[in-house]
Order: structure tokens, then C-alpha cells, then sequence
């Protein structure tokens, strides 16, 4: 019976290691996969960031606070 027990603990422990441990994928954020668009035009100033794409036009600006405020236009 100990022994059942102690082999339970140790394959519970090493595929508990196991799952902790993998790679996983990060999703990327809508401003990261757009920049990445090969028509994506971004302008970078001091608390403003600008992403112009054929269909969209986003401004993301940050104030004295750090509030951030993000504008998206859809062009038809």
C-alpha cells in the first residue's frame, strides 16, 4: 500500500512539473498585429501612437495622468 501511495505522489508531482512547464503561445494584441501588416503605417510622438492601415485609423494617446484613451476609425 505505501508503496502504491509513494508511486501516486511521484507521478502526480512529475506531471503536475510537466503541464507547469510548457511553452505556451502568447496572443498578440490588436495594435501588435496590426503594426505587423505589411500596408501598416505607424507614427510614434511622445504620449501619441498613430496606426494607419488601409481600412483603419487608430490613435492611442496617454495623458498627464496615465490615462490612456484609444480612438478607432473605421473608413467605409
Amino acid at each position: 500500500m505505501r508503496h502504491l501511495f509513494k508511486t501516486g505522489l511521484l507521478f502526480m508531482a512529475l506531471s503536475l512539473t510537466l503541464v507547469s512547464c510548457r511553452e505556451q503561445e502568447e496572443e498578440k494584441s490588436e495594435m501588435e498585429q496590426l503594426m505587423e501588416e505589411d500596408d501598416a503605417k505607424v507614427k510614434v510622438k511622445d504620449d501619441k501612437i498613430k496606426v494607419k492601415t488601409d481600412d483603419k485609423k487608430i490613435k492611442i494617446k496617454t495623458d498627464d495622468d496615465g490615462d490612456v484613451t484609444k480612438k478607432v476609425k473605421i473608413d467605409d
